[in-house]
């Protein structure tokens, strides 16, 4: 009775094996194809890369400095033509 037992358990075993293994197959196929999705639909929208996105936001932020420089040499020089003259 022991061997059958064993042996029921082996077998248990081993078809528990063959199921988690069936399993991650599985899990993996599944990844691929939407990851196989995600990409095909990425590839048919119009989208910037990361560098192009960061160098974009980089001349925007240079842009935005330079751009609050001149509002403040305007202001002094409005203030200045403000001044009364002698």
């Amino acid at each position: 009775m022991p061997q059958t037992s064993s042996r029921f358990f082996d077998d248990l075993s081993r078809l528990m094996t063959d199921a988690a293994g069936l399993a991650d197959g599985a899990r993996r196929e599944a990844q691929t194809f939407a990851k196989s999705q995600v990409e095909r639909m990425m590839a048919g929208m119009d989208l910037v890369s990361r560098e192009e996105f960061e160098a974009v936001r980089e001349m925007a932020a240079r842009a935005r400095d330079d751009n609050e420089k001149l509002s403040a040499r305007i202001a002094a020089l409005e203030a200045k033509l403000a001044e009364p003259r002698p």
